[in-house]
């Protein structure tokens, strides 16, 4: 996400600290370049300039200029500014005094709303270990209510779903009764869309809205749609009063400006993201975090959470430990590559490590899953003690053939893979032993290390060895 006004960003910063000391002439042309990459990347144009103004009047001023820092400096207004413009703080979903919760999801067809539905459900079961109810009100769009109720399913939410031939403002009053007899939390509503926003669509929200006094109503907007999105938040919000926006499709986005703009034009926050299309691939929005994401410094504290989500504490101290006597084996590594994995796509998780989105070579590479199964089935290939001890196959030939018959590849594939394994190895001992604590989660972050090109395990397109 955010690729292309990454990019521009950073190549911007790029000539602000090759230089000493700035002139305000230098601080200009930045400016002009910020500008042009916000409009790139579908900023409104109102905003870009507010923008860039408010930075420049920042960044002009003789304790700037006369800094040896400055270009440094102009970056971290530019930060600070990010930040402001986004929301500052996280805007966390509604808790009602006294349960249940409701949350109505409004939005145009197509934008993602049943999904984003149920990923909300899981999100609140999940993470804020909640009992939310799920509630099938779009009865206009064909197979909606079939798809909720797969959806519910699959992540073991409930779903009230009393089918088509009832008025979606009926559904709604039975729900809530339904909703307060189970003790639930959280009830969320999918109401249907259409194609553009018209009065009988909002007529029928209204309606629902009046019955339901909802604490949330969250607009669930498709964030590929550029400026348009900032338009149908607009009229949203101008009819229902919206409390908080979804952006979905965020990870299919290189340019990403209606996330940033969005809150500025309207004033509602955006509380969640959709970075890709299973039920777990939502997250709260952080305008801190995600302008960090933005200026190439990473997210850091997202990518700790993942790893504590998905690795355990007790394996992941074992391991640890392992890793300062130089005892990590392939069977370790391999099991660390696949809790990796679930944190999500490769390429969204490298992302978040500072400095990652810099390396072209990473973008170049698109991180090939393909390879990464490679290697299990390599790993998978050797005999238990083959993979507690390496340099049994090291020191074999026979026994590398045998493995890369078993799995598929060459054998020039098993060689890469032992010599890049032993010098991830050797690299993870040295930066294990600056970490302190064994902090839940350093060991999977550790394992992680190895994948990016400096680690060399290979993910490139064609498995070659990145330097």
């Amino acid at each position: 996400m955010f690729e292309t006004l990454s990019d521009r960003l950073q190549n911007a910063f790029a000539r602000l600290r090759s230089k000493g000391k700035l002139t305000e002439d230098d601080v200009k042309e930045a400016m002009r370049e910020i500008r042009r990459a916000l409009l790139e990347a579908d900023v409104h144009h109102a905003v870009a300039k507010e923008f860039t103004e408010r930075i420049r009047e920042k960044a002009v001023g003789q304790e700037i200029l006369q800094s040896l820092s400055a270009g440094q400096q102009v970056v971290k207004i530019v930060h600070e500014e990010l930040i402001t413009l986004m929301g500052s703080d996280q805007a966390k979903i509604a808790r009602a005094p006294k349960p249940p919760t409701v949350v109505m999801m409004v939005g145009l067809q197509g934008a993602g709303k049943t999904t984003a539905a149920a990923k909300l459900a899981r999100h609140l079961q999940k993470k804020e270990f909640r009992r939310p109810m799920l509630v099938a009100a779009d009865i206009y769009r064909p197979a909606a209510i079939d798809q909720l109720k797969i959806l519910g399913q699959q992540i073991e939410v409930p779903v009230y779903a009393p089918g088509a031939d009832i008025a979606p403002q009926k559904i709604v009053e039975q729900a809530m009764k339904e909703a307060i007899n189970g003790s639930y939390d959280y009830l969320i509503i999918d109401t249907a869309g259409r194609l553009h926003i018209d009065d009988t669509l909002m007529d029928e929200l209204m309606q629902m809205k009046s019955i339901c006094s909802p604490h949330e109503i969250l607009l669930v907007i498709d964030a590929m749609t550029g400026q348009d999105a900032i338009t149908v938040a607009e009229h949203f919000h101008s009819k229902l009063e919206v409390t908080g926006i979804i952006m979905t499709k965020l990870d299919g986005d290189t340019r990403g400006g209606a996330a940033l703009t969005v809150r500025h034009v309207t004033g509602c926050p955006v509380k969640f993201v959709g970075t890709g299309e299973k039920t777990d691939a939502l997250e709260p929005f952080y305008p801190d975090r995600m302008a960090s994401r933005i200026l190439g410094m990473g997210d850091v504290l997202s990518l700790i959470e993942k790893a504590q989500e998905t690795i355990d504490e007790k394996q992941a101290k074992e391991l640890e430990a392992k890793f300062l006597k130089n005892e990590f084996t392939l069977e370790d590594f391999l099991s660390q590559l696949q809790q990796v994995r679930k944190m999500g796509p490769l390429e969204q998780v490298l992302g978040m490590l500072p400095g990652m989105g810099k390396l072209k070579q990473l973008q170049q590479a698109n991180v090939d899953e393909s390879q990464i199964n490679k290697v299990e089935a390599i790993i998978l290939s050797m005999s238990k003690a083959e993979r507690q001890k390496p340099e049994l196959v090291t020191k074999s030939s026979s026994r590398r053939v045998r493995i890369a018959k078993g799995s598929g590849t060459q054998v020039k594939d098993v060689n890469q893979l032992l010599r890049q394994f032993e010098d991830m190895r050797k690299m993870m001992k040295h930066l294990t032993g600056l970490t302190k604590g064994g902090k839940k989660g350093i060991a999977g972050l550790n394992a992680l290390g190895g994948l990016g090109p400096k680690g060399g395990m290979p993910f490139g397109q064609k498995g070659k060895r990145r330097r």
